[in-house]
């Protein structure tokens, strides 16, 4: 009798172990498979800004996250100043972190 009931201790050992084992699989997969598909393409993008935002330069017309659409005049440590609309006098100053999309003087 001893010998049947150490058998059957082994094995319920064992499965809870496999339970276990799979239970932290299925987690790392999870895991994994939130870094795929969010916050991975979530870097890129920020690279793609960082990219964007440090090849700036006077002349370049610029979209902000507001909608509006001017010409850089001034770039300074992480400000610039953009002109707007016809109106000559229209400068604003304002972060670049604003920016959301450049396009150099050639370009169209």
């Amino acid at each position: 009798m001893g010998i049947l009931l150490s058998d059957a201790a082994a094995a319920e050992a064992g499965s809870a172990t496999g339970s276990f084992i799979t239970m932290v699989l299925v987690y790392v997969v999870i895991f994994g498979a939130m870094w795929f598909f969010l916050m991975r393409p979530q870097k890129k993008e920020q690279k793609r800004l960082a990219a964007m935002i440090s090849s700036l330069e006077t002349g370049d017309c610029v979209l902000t996250t507001s909608g509006f659409i001017g010409i850089v005049i001034d770039i300074n440590d992480d400000t610039v100043i953009v002109e707007f609309g016809n109106n000559k006098n229209c400068r604003i100053p304002m972060e670049k972190s604003a920016i959301s999309r450049v396009e150099k003087p050639g370009e169209a």
